[in-house]
């Protein structure tokens, strides 16, 4: 359960879908279709509107000159910037390249950005991907925005599917005599359902949703903890973004085919039905999450470890780091 891109897609791959699954799938898309229409559209359509207003008094542009350069009627921006319009992608970016201002400033939910803010985004989108994990760091440390001394009270334990976080989590935690929370129940308690099932009824976004509530409720009610999160936590900015700030964090590396075997030993022969096409799947994931992995404070390479001389890998890492701190 902790990796779920990983089960999905091999649950598809072993089981076909069922014609009774298929009138149950589209019933609940168009649910999800009637429900995002009437709870969510509206509200981000009257935004979009008043983004595109506001941005064109900035610039001093009436709607008819606005109209000119953009090649959109009066009429329609009227009805866009009163929330009455669900403009294509395609006029709003025409609409946006005469106000000479980035597209995704129209279309990103939330409010308004400060100018400083818009600036500092600015800068940062122009560095390459090593000078703005620098610029990150600097931010941090200059800050304090992640201190390790407040962070070692909660140990969060990071990696793929397989990776021992539960097991490694809940030895680390019995040993330091703090609570072991796996993620992973908690989103089910604050769902009131299986994992599995908040994603056939309400989908990924409610998922993650729901992670990250867990996330906070574990936060808020744990000082000091060991949590195990999910896989696929990392891939949720904002929430792998609470978890870095407020956990030390650690990431349990292992090699592909000890992900896979540790899978299979937990009794889940699922990833072994097309095991060519299973590995190949599970190093894909390996490698598009790395980067994220690698944000952690430490990595931790489990690999042809038993669970006690990982315990002690794991013990050791924590103590140099609190040697280095002292």
């Amino acid at each position: 359960m902790q990796d779920l891109e990983l089960r999905r897609c091999h649950w598809q791959m072993v089981f076909s879908v069922q014609p009774s699954n298929l009138a149950r799938s589209s019933s609940i898309q168009n649910r999800r279709a009637s429900s995002d229409s009437s709870d969510g559209l509206d509200s981000y359509l009257r935004q979009l509107g008043e983004r595109v207003r506001a941005a064109r008094a900035r610039r001093g542009m009436s709607r008819k000159i606005l109209s000119q350069a953009s090649g959109v009627s009066e009429r329609y921006l009227a009805q866009l910037e009163t929330g009455k319009g669900n403009i294509s992608i395609a006029l709003l970016r025409k609409i946006a390249s005469a106000m000479s201002i980035p597209l995704v400033d129209l279309v990103r939910e939330g409010d308004e950005r400060t100018i400083d803010l818009t600036l500092l985004v600015r800068k940062l989108e122009r560095l390459g991907p090593d000078e703005v994990a620098i610029a990150n760091r600097v931010l941090n440390n200059a800050l304090g925005l992640r201190e390790t001394a407040r962070r070692m009270d909660r140990i969060a334990l990071i990696g793929l599917r397989g990776a021992g976080k539960t097991t490694l989590g809940a030895a680390l935690a019995d040993r330091l005599s703090v609570p072991f929370v796996e993620l992973a129940r908690e989103i089910e308690r604050t769902a009131g359902m299986y994992i599995d099932h908040i994603f056939e009824l309400s989908g990924q976004a409610a998922y993650r949703r729901y992670e990250r509530r867990a996330l906070e409720d574990t936060l808020a009610v744990h000082p000091e903890c060991v949590i195990a999160s999910g896989g696929s936590l990392v891939s949720e900015p904002e929430t792998y973004e609470l978890l870095l700030d407020q956990c030390f964090t650690i990431w349990l590396r292992a090699a592909p085919e000890e992900h896979m075997n540790r899978v299979r030993d937990q009794g889940d022969t699922r990833p072994m039905a097309e095991s060519s096409e299973a590995m190949a799947d599970l190093k894909r994931i390996l490698e598009t999450r790395h980067a994220l992995y690698a944000k952690a404070d430490i990595a931790v390479d489990t690999s042809n470890c038993s669970v006690s001389a990982a315990l002690d890998a794991l013990v050791g890492a924590l103590d140099n780091v609190r040697r280095a701190e002292a």
